[in-house]
């Protein structure tokens, strides 16, 4: 079946520009646009798409808020957003992504980076763009966030440690099998217990939390 997309982005020349590339697309299909954040809450709400591809900064509500409202930790049943932003002109991705966000991409991705998102997503996985994924994260460790991080009751393993360092550092479950010479089936038990451990939803929370709790400089 179809990947159903709603695509949210207050510029028309770049809302456009992100419609053409995804209904170019097999097995992906753009459902719905929004040019400001209440429009796309509504039109979400609405559509339930598979995707929410969010812009970070609209007028109306941002792109956080938009988050929260479709996919954080109150809503029964929430969606999935990925948030497209600038991020040298960003400084909200952080709260995106604790608001729920399944992960975020440049707006200067590129299409493939961009499909490969929109997959990731919509299979209930997470992508965060690799080119900027060490960059972000350890932007927020620096902050001093790392003394926050809860523990968990149940301690890592040590396997659970190494696959959650490659985790944040922007590997696919695939170059994790292949980095601690384990299997496929392996890597997904691993983060299947990690994310139970440590109660977060997705491998962003998960590298969000290695770089909080200082697991990774």
């Amino acid at each position: 079946m179809s990947i159903r997309v709603l695509v949210a982005d207050d510029q028309e020349l770049v809302r456009t520009g992100l419609v053409m590339i995804l209904d170019a697309q097999p097995g992906i299909t753009v459902v719905g646009e929004a040019a400001d954040g209440n429009q796309a809450v509504s039109k979400a709400r609405e559509l339930r798409p598979d995707v929410c591809l969010v812009d970070i900064r609209m007028p109306g509500l941002d792109g956080i808020e938009v988050t929260r409202r479709l996919a954080g930790p109150d809503v029964t049943d929430p969606l999935a957003v990925v948030v497209i932003t600038t991020f040298d002109l960003d400084e909200y991705v952080h709260g995106a992504l604790r608001a729920g966000a399944r992960g975020f991409l440049l707006k200067d991705a590129g299409p493939e980076l961009l499909v490969q998102a929109v997959h990731a997503a919509a299979a209930g996985d997470a992508l965060i763009a690799p080119n900027v994924t060490v960059r972000l994260l350890a932007t927020f460790a620096a902050t001093g966030r790392h003394t926050r991080a809860a523990q968990p009751v149940v301690p890592l393993t040590a396997r659970e440690e190494q696959v959650l360092v490659t985790v944040a550092r922007g590997r696919t479950n695939a170059e994790i099998a292949d980095e601690l010479y384990v299997s496929l089936s392996t890597v997904k038990t691993h983060l299947g217990s990690l994310m139970d451990k440590l109660a977060v939803r997705n491998r962003v929370e998960l590298a969000m939390w290695a770089y909080e709790s200082g697991r990774v400089d």
